[in-house]
């Protein structure tokens, strides 16, 4: 797991051998001190040769300044490499998200994505930058100063043979409970991601129903037990350092009362027993970073499987039986289609779907509210694919265009308008980016967004707040569909993307759709009878079947859901 992590350093793995030759050459000057510390204490000390002592403290000084300024290099390097990788990492996982289809955005929520995007990856960094010195300096240190330890005084180390096992039977205990607890803790932050996002996303919602003490019942609910998740987490991952202590200073006693014995006996000098604490001291001390990297690791591979589970989630719709074609008329056959969301499903959402749309016919589907009208529009640029039958556009099927002709020749105003933050001309060049400003004017007037452009207060360049909260419903759709018009597709898709617009400004969008694209293929999901009664033809679902398909006048007289609709609508309304 931890490889294919750190598969994506790329072009960071430069810092991280630079990290590990500054942190082995740390370990070697720090380690040469406590000889050169012996040394004086046995030679100058005991003779009394200041210049000596002078001498070697010097040498002791040198080695100092050199580990240090090599530390301050490990740290800058590690650093580097940690934020680096953090960042490929966020780089490679958006960019599997954007290729991911509907069903395969279905199959995560939305908050678990944002927190495996951001917390997930930041724990993976931060490990990284705090962990790449201790990993590197720990291991070295602690085999050198073991050999050192061993050439002293062999019978004084052995204490280390005792302690060693001890201290990783302890952190193994450690590790394999904490390590379940990292994955409870991360998807207990997703729940704390996700009521923020529907809180902030329904905020208008929620203070029209004067529900405020309940989202914050709500979201105290979910960060208590992130706060309980983490802190069970937290507070077995710091026994690690009670346990680390026990062993530490229990060794450390241990060789006092053994070295003072060996001392008193002549056997050992008081400047070996110094020298072989101070090797003691790194050796533990080695133990202590290793621990602390092996609980960093617990928790990096916690998050590690959650990010992979994204990079290795299989993409749905694919282009592999893609040619090199392009969408010139717009003619759509559905030949016996039928889809369910997912294939072990009893039940199917469309079933045996077949109907032929004309170039630069305007269709209207229409039906109940849950009859799969979006679903069957969502088929045709392949949002989702189809689970049976098949989808033709000009003779040839879907999945023979490469996907970005398809949805850029297949354009669709989704049922829920999305607007992103920067300007009106800003949003409306996603349809366009090269638009001209006399092209953009063009699709506005046909999407009667000239209607209301001037009462902006800086016209185009007006700002738009986050999902377009500084315009009212109506002018968002409008907005919408302009900019899906600049695109100027061969297919346009409109899901029920005026319903907030009122009837006569919805008389005049569909007739500037059709005087001035006449040669564009229409497609309008609706739920008023007028919004489609003047289309070429008339889809009727009715629970996933198409129950029948004509023209106004046609679906009258044969359909009875139509007329029963049509009756429903008719009421104090002239149609």
């Amino acid at each position: 797991m931890l490889k294919r992590i750190f598969s994506y350093l790329g072009e960071y793995k430069k810092y991280a051998y630079l990290a590990g030759i500054c942190i082995g050459a740390e370990v070697v000057f720090e380690l040469v001190i406590p000889l050169i510390m012996a040394d004086i204490v046995d030679v100058g000390v005991v003779n009394g040769d200041r210049d000596y002592i002078f001498q070697k403290g010097m040498l002791m000084i040198g080695c100092a300044l050199i580990a240090l300024i090599l530390g301050i290099g490990s740290a800058k390097f590690s650093a580097l490499c940690g934020q680096g990788l953090g960042a490929n990492i966020r780089k490679a996982e958006y960019k599997k998200m954007q290729s991911f289809s509907f069903a395969n955005t279905d199959h995560f929520k939305s908050e678990s994505l944002i927190t495996r995007l951001t917390s997930d990856v930041t724990t993976i960094q931060n490990s990284v930058s705090t962990g790449m010195r201790p990993a590197f300096r720990a291991p070295v240190m602690m085999v050198t100063a073991l050999i050192v330890s061993f050439s002293i005084n062999a019978k004084l180390a052995v204490v280390f043979l005792v302690a060693s096992p001890v201290l990783g039977f302890l952190l193994y205990q450690i590790v394999k409970r904490v390590s379940p607890m990292y994955t409870k803790m991360q998807e207990a932050l997703d729940q704390v991601n996700r009521v923020i996002q529907e809180n902030l996303t329904a905020i208008r919602v929620v203070k029209a129903y004067v529900k405020e003490e309940y989202e914050i019942e709500k979201f105290s609910d979910v960060n208590q037990n992130w706060k309980s998740v983490s802190e069970s987490a937290f507070r077995l991952t710091s026994m690690n350092m009670p346990a680390m202590q026990f062993v530490m200073y229990g060794t450390i006693l241990s060789i006092l009362w053994v070295g003072g014995s060996m001392v008193r006996a002549g056997s050992l000098q008081v400047g070996e027993l110094t020298g072989f604490l101070s090797y003691v001291l790194q050796v533990l001390n080695s133990l202590m970073m290793i621990s602390n990297v092996f609980i960093m690791m617990t928790r990096s591979i916690a998050s590690a499987e959650r990010i992979m589970e994204v990079m290795d989630e299989k993409i749905t719709i694919t282009e592999e039986k893609a040619k090199e074609l392009k969408v010139d008329r717009g003619d759509i056959v559905f030949d016996h289609v039928s889809f369910k969301y997912k294939k072990e499903a009893k039940e199917e959402v469309l079933s045996d779907i077949s109907f032929h749309i004309r170039p630069g016919e305007m269709v209207g589907i229409i039906g109940q509210t849950g009859s799969a009208k979006s679903t069957l529009v969502q088929l045709i640029p392949r949002l989702y694919e189809a689970t049976d039958g098949s989808i033709l556009i000009d003779g040839t099927p879907v999945e023979c265009y490469p996907l970005a002709e398809l949805r850029n020749s297949v354009t669709m105003v989704l049922q829920k308008n999305t607007l992103f933050s920067g300007t009106v001309i800003d949003n409306l060049r996603w349809g366009k980016e090269d638009a001209s400003i006399e092209e953009i004017e063009e699709a506005c007037k046909i999407a009667c967004v000239d209607e209301f452009i001037d009462r902006l207060e800086n016209g185009y360049e007006t700002e738009l707040g986050q999902g377009g909260v500084n315009v009212s419903g109506g002018q968002k759709q409008r907005l919408c569909i302009a900019r899906a018009i600049l695109k100027y597709p061969k297919v346009l898709i409109l899901d029920d993307s005026t319903s907030a617009v009122d009837t006569a400004t919805e008389a005049k969008i569909r007739e500037g759709l059709r005087k001035k694209l006449p040669h564009m293929t229409k497609i309008v999901i609706a739920q008023r009878i007028s919004s489609v009664r003047d289309a070429d033809q008339i889809l009727i679902l009715d629970d996933g079947k198409l129950n029948g398909v004509g023209t106004h006048e046609e679906l009258l007289r044969t359909n009875k859901i139509y007329q029963e609709i049509y009756e429903s609508q008719k009421e104090g309304v002239e149609l």
